[in-house]
């Protein structure tokens, strides 16, 4: 339970940077699974090579920046489709991997890492550790909660939301597209970097599928706790992430075969695809309506108190036109 609930911290991070591409930028990207891998892949082999372990993490958060730039500049200056730009990022970052790697599979077992001082201190796997890699995760969480109310982030955000109107008032879309595309896959390979020396190894396999992994902790975060605001989407990308990896180690405990992973993760997206459009989670008084809906109002003279869930689903507009039919 313990290391479940310490990797869906780390993959917070990665949670975040999905967060920033799929749901603030609007933009379907699909670097990550070659970005994640070059993170692990960088981190390792400046480890083995004898460079402080946070330097070369640090180091990997820069691969991943370059990573995410190269896709932002095949999409805004080479004209290349987002999804297909992001493919063809992935398909290259395969080979440089491997040639940072110089080989498949990089271990790390021997070699010092930033988890080092925990496992030497017999803190790992224990309420200490998880709640280091919780503030770490906050951290990440409150800065990029800070970095969208800056000028720059409503920019970043007017861009996911209509590219044509923000580019009319003067904005550059091209620099905001490339600059979220960069920090996106700079989280990615920040918690590629971290997995690989908490895992004990790098592997040149390791980010497959993993956009999959991503959206599940976004879509099963925002399906409890909405979206309406950035402090809840964030918050919700980031617990969707300790979901996602709990109910992998539940599935696990009940016998579940490994193989069947991916397939598990598949379901789990669809089922919380699904869940607010059956209109499920709306019977549910969950966190989806805190901070997230305005507190229903009362009309002088009126008796009748209205759900507040009901209120916030009645379409813009119809309860003016509703008053003005009384009137």
């Amino acid at each position: 339970m313990f290391g479940a609930l310490e990797l869906g911290l780390i993959y917070g991070a990665m949670a975040l940077g999905v967060y920033l591409t799929f749901k603030v930028l609007n933009f379907p990207d699909l670097t990550v699974d070659g970005s994640f891998t070059t993170g692990g892949a960088t981190a390792a082999s400046l480890i083995i090579a004898g460079v402080n372990p946070f330097l070369a993490t640090l180091a990997a958060i820069g691969a991943g920046l370059i990573a995410g730039y190269i896709t932002g500049l095949l999409h805004t200056k080479g004209g290349i489709d987002g999804l297909l730009a992001g493919i063809l990022t992935m398909i290259g970052l395969w080979s440089i991997n491997l040639r940072i790697m110089g080989k498949a599979n990089l271990p790390l077992l021997r070699e010092d890492t930033v988890f080092t001082p925990l496992r030497e201190n017999m803190l790992l796997d224990t309420w200490v550790s998880i709640a280091i890699l919780l503030a770490f995760a906050l951290i990440l969480k409150f800065a990029i909660d800070w970095f969208l109310t800056t000028d720059l982030g409503l920019a970043i955000q007017a861009t996911g939301n209509n590219k044509e109107m923000i580019r009319s008032l003067g904005v550059n879309t091209d620099n905001s597209t490339m600059l979220t595309l960069a920090l996106s896959n700079g989280f990615v390979a920040l918690c590629g970097a971290l997995v690989a020396q908490y895992q004990g190894f790098s592997d040149i396999s390791m980010g497959i599928g993993l956009i999959l992994v991503g959206l599940a902790s976004v879509i099963l975060g925002q399906a409890v706790f909405g979206g309406r605001n950035i402090v809840m989407a964030s918050l919700g990308a980031l617990l969707g992430s300790v979901f996602y990896r709990l109910i992998i180690f539940l599935a696990l405990r009940a016998g579940l075969d490994t193989n069947d992973m991916k397939l598990t993760t598949a379901l789990l997206v669809v089922i919380a695809l699904l869940l607010p459009r059956w209109g499920f989670l709306k019977r549910i008084p969950s966190l989806r309506g805190r901070g997230n809906r305005a507190t229903a109002s009362v009309p002088a003279g009126t008796t009748e108190m209205k759900d507040p869930g009901e209120v916030a689903d009645t379409p813009a507009g119809a309860t003016g036109a509703r008053a003005g039919k009384e009137i």
